[in-house]
């Protein structure tokens, strides 16, 4: 099987120069043990992972193991099921520092983003740092890779598969561990069935506006499960609440968050999409390619920055909006066309909003105007100018 260099691996290494402690949070499956072995050679790291029983046996006595193991880097895997480590690890990091070293001790790994958020920022609070290892995106594959990349999702095991059968396969398996295991090993006493229908429900309403009350009366469960289930997905880094934008503009504007799952292989394998002609005959088609865009764009995205989207009663839309540090915003409209055309819509939403720059992203490659103040450019061509400004 082939590997891919993951961009997020400069930052990386560049937040363990200066950080005594880094948190690298992702799904599981993501990629997250293959980038810390790809660096641990540089480090002459200690590698546990801390579901395996004789690792964890190692940490009875933390203190003592990591210790002997004090100048080195310690990678600790999937971390969030040992919660009483963190206090040790503070500890440590206090009486390395008092001795002179200040920069990278620890880097923990974890598929649980609340959890884990939880027990760090509580326990390592000013000495530890926060990377998020996305899918592979845009920018990490070839031009030629692009379709692949949207069909299959940006999980290595399924876009790295030798057909799109065996991808499909995978995905699915993932879904089922995830369901059948990894949830209730969280401790979540969940109905697997109920989850299952919950998360292909999402699927159809896919880059939809949440109505808990609609989910709700279809899956035969109360609002309040159906927001716990959408936590627990949100949580595990599987779904993304995308927040409306709205500011005093003195207009009715939606404040409902739009929800989607973040790979899109995952909601092509929930709705057994097997290929790209599967998927260009199916309802999902233009959901698909939306959210996929937004969050390719999104990963690429400086955690100074934010993404939004913006709805008015009247009709006025952008489907993404970023927000930068400088008061900058950039308008984005995503079309899966090749000769796109923008409704009035998108126009009169940003004659309210008034945003610095806008683009409209599309499935070709060449880059055009359409427009004095109006850019038609590629997914990867605008995630270039996300990363560049970042770098």
């Amino acid at each position: 099987m082939n590997t891919i260099d993951r961009y997020l691996k400069k930052k990386l290494l560049k937040e363990l120069e200066y950080s005594p402690a880094v948190v690298l949070l992702g799904p599981r499956q993501v990629g997250k043990t293959t980038l810390a072995f790809d660096i641990s050679n540089q480090f002459n790291a200690v590698y546990l992972d801390l579901e395996s029983e004789s690792d964890r046996a190692k940490l009875e006595q933390p203190e003592l193991y990591l210790e002997d193991h004090k100048d080195r880097l310690i990678i600790l895997d999937e971390v969030q099921r040992t919660p009483g480590l963190f206090p040790n690890l503070r500890g440590i990091i206090d009486k390395r520092r008092r001795a002179g070293k200040v920069n990278g001790s620890f880097l923990l790994l974890g598929s649980a983003s609340f959890e884990l958020l939880k027990q760090s920022s509580e326990s390592l609070a000013g000495r530890v740092a926060y990377l998020e290892l996305d899918p592979i995106n845009t920018i990490e594959v070839s031009p030629s890779s692009q379709d692949n990349l949207w069909v299959r999702g940006g999980f290595p095991n399924s876009l790295l598969a030798v057909n799109d059968e065996s991808s499909l396969l995978w995905r699915k398996n993932f879904i089922r561990t995830y369901i059948e295991r990894d949830i209730p090993q969280l401790g979540f006493n969940i109905s697997s069935e109920n989850l299952r229908r919950f998360w292909t429900m999402l699927c159809h309403h896919q880059g939809c506006q949440m109505n808990s009350a609609e989910l709700s009366r279809s899956l035969g469960i109360n609002v309040k499960t159906v927001d716990a289930y959408l936590d627990l997905l949100v949580d595990l880094m599987l779904v993304r609440k995308l927040q409306p934008w709205h500011t005093n503009l003195g207009k009715r504007i939606s404040k409902k968050p739009k929800v989607m799952i973040r790979d899109s292989g995952i909601v092509h394998a929930l709705l057994n999409i097997k290929d790209k002609e599967s998927l260009l005959s199916n309802p999902i088609l233009g959901n698909s390619w939306e959210c996929f865009v937004i969050e390719n764009l999104l990963s690429c995205l400086s955690k100074e920055a934010s993404g939004y989207y913006y709805r008015s009663s009247g009709g006025a839309e952008i489907d993404l909006l970023l927000n930068w540090p400088d008061g900058e915003i950039w308008a984005i409209e995503i079309k899966r066309s090749l000769n796109p055309k923008l409704e009035r819509g998108f126009y009169s939403a940003c004659e309210d909003v008034k945003p610095t720059r806008k683009f409209v992203v599309y499935p070709g490659e060449e880059s055009y105007r359409i427009s004095e103040d109006i850019n038609v450019i590629s997914l990867r061509g605008l995630a270039e100018q996300l990363i560049s400004l970042e770098n």
